[in-house]
């Protein structure tokens, strides 16, 4: 599986994407947002940041750059699409996900562990973790706070399309949602950033699990058909 890592002004964790789906048996290439084709490439990252310096809102400057079109292209052809952070922002403000990404409710930006839930463990990207598991990955976000209307909530609980919630809501999320996948099952967006949870020494490996189900895509997607 070959990944491209899309690079927008102010993305600062592309080079986390990157080492993180390479360490992890994937192949990966950054990808320019002034692009306008993905030919030639299995599957998306998004990386956290600040594209664009959240001008507007975070991702709306970022939703109509150039490469957004080949990102939706590619996630109807059902190829897997991860937006980590700022990338959960960016697919909400493309229509991929539903929902917004709003400010914390502490109004501040929250940087630290966080313990979640695996609450969906029957998707391609979580099918590596057991029911229920609890995991940690670091957050660092200012609008983390995921809201949506009554209605797509429960669309959201209805199809399982929760896939994390934190133990400790540390951003006022509705549901103690940190991360959901569309009704497809192949795009992810989460707030929690498990490309910095790769190495036990430095306090977690718990990312490395959803990174290697995505390397390994065709296999687990088949797993949980």
């Amino acid at each position: 599986m070959k990944f491209a890592v899309i690079r927008f002004p102010g993305s600062n964790c592309d080079r986390d994407m990157l080492n993180a789906i390479l360490k992890s048996g994937g192949e990966a290439d950054y990808v320019d947002y002034r692009e306008t084709s993905l030919e030639g490439y299995d599957g998306v990252l998004i990386p956290g940041g600040f594209s664009f310096g959240d001008y507007l809102r975070s991702g709306a400057m970022a939703a109509v750059a150039p490469v957004t079109k080949a990102i939706v292209e590619a996630a109807e052809a059902g190829k897997p699409v991860a937006g980590i952070c700022n990338g959960f922002q960016i697919l909400t403000e493309i229509g991929l996900l539903p929902g917004a990404l709003i400010f914390n409710d502490t109004h501040t930006f929250i940087s630290r562990d966080e313990k979640l839930k695996v609450s969906n463990n029957r998707t391609a990207f979580t099918t590596g973790y057991q029911p229920d598991e609890t995991v940690t990955f670091p957050i660092a976000h200012g609008e983390g706070h995921y809201y949506c209307d009554d209605e797509t909530y429960d669309t959201l609980k209805q199809n399982n399309q929760i896939v994390l919630e934190y133990m400790d809501n540390p951003n006022g999320s509705r549901g103690d949602i940190a991360g959901i996948i569309n009704e497809a099952g192949n795009v992810l967006g989460m707030m929690p950033h498990p490309e910095r949870a790769l190495e036990a020494l430095l306090g977690s490996d718990d990312g490395k699990r959803m990174f290697e189900n995505m390397a390994n895509w065709e296999a687990t997607h088949n797993e949980i058909q």
